[in-house]
């Protein structure tokens, strides 16, 4: 495995063109369904988000009053009374059961759910999905169903239905691919501006992915969180739940 600073190198040389020549083959048109922003079975909705992502969730207006035309208002308020529980939740992955809830350490932010398990800025109008921060979703939002293949990148979304290999890496998808996944949506036609501009933000993820695992790589340093206390650490550092540091306790 190649270290996460050639990982980060390789994915500032990915091609655009090439990227989208994958999603082309692939073929993708979001029909609105909501797979992939809800809860599936006991498995709670798990998006990963970036800090930087969680504070501009923080003051997005609510687009097109979708949250008020759906009555989904009480999960997410609006941005004057927004707060950094109100958008992120510890990823779960690492943390145990404690007698008081979650506890431990984890190594990232996950997108706050509602009660069911969905994304809480998911809501349906007639019967539609739509999200009540379009215009601000992160960047895994942005780019589902697709992911790039490297090393140092994370695969959060399940198994890859679909793999496409970019140039000079036939028959090596875990190290320049496309992958896709679970959607109802591929295979259907894509315009090559739709499918340059996807590759763009896919180009974008990918880069932010490592860039965000160097980052925790350095800045970790290892505590031993109380009962009942959970450790987030991200690039910015260790943080409790309400996205403060955790330096000065």
């Amino acid at each position: 495995m190649q270290s996460l600073e050639a990982e980060l190198t390789a994915a500032r040389d990915l091609s655009i063109a090439d990227l989208a020549d994958a999603i082309e083959s692939i073929g993708f048109e979001c029909t609105r369904c909501g797979d992939c922003c809800t809860s599936h079975g006991d498995e709670a909705h798990t998006a990963t988000v970036f800090p930087d992502e969680i504070r501009d969730l923080e003051t997005a207006e609510r687009g097109v009053d979708a949250a008020v035309r759906s009555g989904k208002t009480n999960l997410v308020p609006p941005p004057e009374d927004r707060e950094w529980r109100d958008v992120a939740r510890p990823m779960p992955y690492g943390l145990t059961e404690g007698a008081d809830g979650l506890e431990g350490e984890t190594f990232e932010w996950a997108l706050q759910t509602d009660g069911c398990g969905d994304c809480a800025f998911y809501t349906e109008i007639d019967g539609t999905g739509a999200c009540t921060a379009h215009d601000d979703r992160p960047l895994i939002c942005r780019t589902y169903p697709f992911s790039v293949g490297l090393d140092g990148t994370s695969q959060p979304m399940g198994e890859a239905v679909d793999s496409v290999s970019l140039p000079g890496h036939e028959g090596d998808d875990e190290a320049g691919s496309v992958h896709a996944h679970e959607c109802e949506g591929l295979g259907r036609d894509i315009s090559r501006a739709d499918a340059e501009a996807l590759a763009a933000t896919l180009k974008e993820r990918a880069i932010r992915e490592l860039e965000e695992a160097i980052g925790v790589r350095d800045s970790y340093e290892p505590v031993t969180p109380n009962a009942g206390e959970v450790v987030v650490h991200d690039s910015e550092g260790a943080k409790r739940l309400d996205g403060t540091p955790l330096e000065g306790d």
